[in-house]
């Protein structure tokens, strides 16, 4: 009978198997939420956006040329996205007004990207909404813990920076 409750409880593996370790698994469960988190994040945005004419995605590189004129490769990287991603956007933003492109004396084709006044009234309105918006949630999941959050959330990005991605 021992041999037999052994079996049972036993799953067959093949050698190309593999199980996590209990920390794998952890990590894997912080990487699900996170992408749950992101969705969740981006409809939020998508409605904080709306009533400026705008989405998640504008609302993102409107916020990184905020702070100063940059190339769309740069706030690629910044916003950890393709680059061919944020060009179509920064495109779109360019043409409605609320980004325009200036040469950059650093580079003759990456031309520099920047607020122009629409594009700042805009970025104003969405960022009016977002931090009543966060005020509420704020209170709600509570300081502590949400500071706790960013020091983990921190060190799993440096971990994913510092490693090479799945072979």
């Amino acid at each position: 009978m021992t041999r037999r409750q052994h079996t049972v409880k036993s799953r067959d593996r093949s050698p190309g198997d593999s199980v996590r370790t209990p920390a794998g698994d952890a990590f894997s469960a912080v990487a699900f939420r996170v992408l749950r988190l992101s969705g969740l994040l981006t409809v939020a945005g998508d409605e904080l956006a709306r009533p400026a004419g705008q989405t998640s995605a504008r609302w993102q590189v409107l916020a990184v040329v905020e702070h100063g004129p940059a190339t769309v490769a740069a706030v690629a990287r910044t916003l950890a996205l393709a680059r061919q991603s944020v060009q179509r956007v920064a495109d779109v933003l360019e043409e409605e007004g609320l980004l325009a492109y200036d040469e950059n004396p650093e580079h003759a084709r990456a031309k520099l990207a920047r607020l122009t006044p629409a594009g700042r009234q805009a970025l104003a309105s969405i960022q009016a909404a977002q931090r009543a918006w966060a005020d509420r949630l704020g209170a709600s999941v509570g300081e502590p813990d949400l500071r706790r959050a960013v020091t983990i959330l921190d060190r799993v990005a440096a971990a994913l920076q510092a490693n090479e991605f799945p072979p």
